[in-house]
């Protein structure tokens, strides 16, 4: 993976070689093996990139690079996977290649050929790249399927300009950082912004599975080419006729199938890669199916807590490492190193991503790191794709007892009536949240379930927010205009941005089940936005390079054909996937008690790491902006500590916005430094 930045002037206005150099060295970090530039004749284009060097170490593969001509000019994030499949393709159709077995040089040809539409269609991989074609003065930039990888763009000073990362764009001098009032309001939801927004006022980001095309005299076009969703992966004629035992065979088969592949593809790699391995069932395959594609011990990365052993999985893992006979390798934190760690995660997110998860990832990252890895696989996604969190079995079981009834039975006065009651009572004992949010939701018809990880539900956001003070949206009219941004995301209300999903899906996919609904929140917003970017933001803030093998499309297709009932069977959770790897992994790590990588924040807030939050929130020059209620905030502390209610997710989310406001709008720092 890389580091990627570009300038694109619109009516010819020129770009400074300085200052794109600039915003380039900002993420050293994503490549320190290399860096360069180029700036199109004319003056009004400027690629810049920084170097991470993983397939085809060569020189001759640095980037930008270009086609034979020098008309094609690209700068690449990621990896192409199949690119080695589509090369003969291309050399057969007379494309002259000059190097050995680069995959940036693929994506140049493979434009040439086919077009962006014909060359997205075709590869496989995780990336964010901009191709120039000079024949037309055409920009376009992508984003992967899946999302994998990130790109953010801003308009600024007659310029396009994008990156891989938001603090490349603030080292523009007409980009003066702050806060858009409207993207924090969904962060409160959903711990994250939800693309094409990011907590910066006149910075997007490129929604998972689109690619747009910009034109010299600034016109926008975005094109979404894929997302995740049912009726893509499976031939129905392969199964209709098919006893439920013939299915679930069917079904595991095409997993294992499809995992295994998946795996394989991502081995691509011309230096030493890793794994990271908790001994759940995602980490532990990685590494049984790695071990079969390579004659080489596998290096395996654990992370535990140095005083809380209820959160470790250090022994599982540890039975893991023995049976495949790893490079074993444990690092253990604590609260202190948590607190050392802060100030380079608020710089390192650039964003504010409110997962505590980001903790431990960097220190199992830094560890890898240090031992010489440049490449890790990794495990996000299977719990998204086979129903393996709890939660998702709750929101079921919510569903068929009692949502469902509620909507179907209760006439609507009395609906309204126990929201209202659920309510009042949530004023006076603030466990009760929950359930007044699930009744308002019940009796408005605003959907049983958003997405997993949600911080501030409405009865909540009242609470702290004051609406009035928020501002104007105008800002956002032209991504507007050019079909980029959804109008209901500016509105201070999130369930406008779960609603434009389930209007989606209802038009791809009508008839699709309750899970198949659950789950395509999550791939089109926690998923990409929140767990991607952790581990993108975070592993390559160690110049380290995460693979995704649960998230290879054909596998993600095909796992959202398969029918709720057969991914939770007997109220198992991941039915499917732990009966799929039935003789990978041993059955003492499949069948084990699901613990989750968690860490020990619901304790340190309640002590003095929590009184520090509670001072840095309060003192935040944020709170000078009108936007929260201050009182609410120290009820919130108060609750924590004395047990009248767990607040910690909702702390940690407001200090990660405080620090990051401090750090980015309130005294930004030289982001170049």
């Amino acid at each position: 993976m890389c580091g990627i930045v570009g300038v694109y002037g619109y009516n010819g206005k020129q770009v400074s070689p300085e200052l794109l150099g600039k915003m380039r060295d900002t993420m050293r970090h994503r490549g320190p093996d290399g860096a360069n530039t180029w700036i199109s004749p004319d003056g009004s284009v400027g690629l810049a990139h920084r170097r991470l060097s993983i397939v085809d170490l060569s020189t001759v593969a640095g980037q930008p690079m270009s086609n034979e001509d020098d008309t094609i000019w690209i700068t690449f994030n990621g990896e192409i996977y199949n690119h080695q499949q589509l090369r003969p393709e291309l050399v057969k159709r007379g494309h002259d290649f000059r190097t050995d077995h680069s995959d940036t040089e693929v994506l140049v040809h493979g434009y040439e050929e086919w077009g962006i539409d014909g060359l997205l269609e075709r590869i496989t991989g995780d990336y964010g790249f901009a191709i120039l074609d000079q024949k037309d003065g055409s920009l376009y930039v992508a984003r992967d399927r899946i999302g994998v990888k990130p790109l953010y763009f801003a308009e600024v000073d007659g310029q396009f300009t994008f990156a891989s990362e938001i603090k490349a764009l603030l080292a523009h001098p007409a980009l003066v950082p702050d806060i858009d009032p409207a993207a924090m309001v969904h962060y409160l939801s959903f711990l994250t912004t939800p693309a094409p927004l990011t907590m910066f006022k006149g910075v997007y980001k490129l929604a998972a599975g689109s690619w747009m095309k910009i034109s010299p005299g600034g016109t926008i076009e975005v094109t979404q080419y894929y997302v995740a969703r049912p009726g893509r992966g499976i031939d129905r004629s392969q199964t209709d006729n098919l006893s439920s035992a013939a299915l679930e065979n069917f079904y595991v088969d095409g997993i294992r199938e499809r995992l295994s592949s998946a795996v394989e593809k991502r081995m691509m790699s011309d230096v030493s890669f890793g794994v990271f391995l908790s001994g759940g069932v995602d980490s532990s395959t990685n590494v049984a199916l790695m071990s079969r594609f390579t004659d080489s011990r596998i290096n395996t990365f654990t992370v535990g807590y140095k005083n809380d052993a209820e959160l470790n999985e250090l022994n599982y893992a540890r039975i893991a490492a023995e049976q495949f006979d790893t490079n074993h390798h444990e690092v253990l934190i604590d609260e202190d190193d948590m607190v050392g760690y802060l100030q380079n995660m608020v710089y390192h997110q650039d964003e504010p991503l409110a997962d505590w998860v980001c903790v431990p990832l960097y220190f199992v990252s830094k560890l890898a790191h240090d031992h010489g890895i440049k490449v890790v696989q990794v495990g996000e996604g299977a719990d998204e794709q086979f129903a393996g969190y709890q939660g998702y079995l709750k929101y079921l079981k919510l569903y068929q007892k009692a949502w469902s009834p509620f909507r179907t039975f209760v006439p609507n006065a009395v609906q309204s009536a126990v929201a209202g009651v659920a309510a009042w009572a949530s004023d006076f004992h603030p466990k009760l949240d929950v359930y007044a949010d699930i009744a308002d939701r019940a009796a408005n018809d605003r959907g049983h379930f958003w997405i997993l990880s949600m911080s501030f539900w409405n009865a909540t956001k009242k609470r702290l927010l004051r609406s009035e003070n928020l501002g104007s949206v105008k800002h956002h009219d032209r991504m507007i205009a050019a079909g980029i941004l959804d109008p209901g995301y500016v509105r201070p209300d999130s369930f406008n941005v779960i609603k434009s999903f389930s209007d989606e899906l209802g038009v791809s996919s009508p008839g699709h089940d309750v899970l198949a609904g659950m789950v395509y929140n999550e791939f089109r917003l926690r998923l990409p936005e929140l767990l991607l970017m952790r581990v993108d933001k975070i592993s390559m803030s160690v110049s380290l390079e995460a693979r995704v093998p649960f998230l290879d499309q054909e596998l993600v297709d095909f796992s959202f054909d398969i029918p709720e009932e057969f991914k939770v069977k007997n109220g198992v959770s991941k039915y499917l996937l732990k009966k799929a790897v039935e003789g990978i992994i041993p059955d003492e790590l499949i069948y084990r008690r699901k613990m989750g990588f968690d860490v020990p924040m619901i304790k340190w807030l309640k002590g003095e790491f929590g009184q520090r939050v509670e001072r840095e929130i309060l003192s935040s020059r944020m709170m000078d902006r009108g936007f929260f209620h201050v009182a609410y905030i120290r009820e919130m502390f108060s609750d924590h500590r004395l047990g009248r209610a767990n607040r910690a997710q909702q702390l940690w989310t407001l200090y990660n916005l405080t620090a990051w406001y401090d750090y980015w709008v309130d005294a930004p720092a030289d982001v170049a430094a």
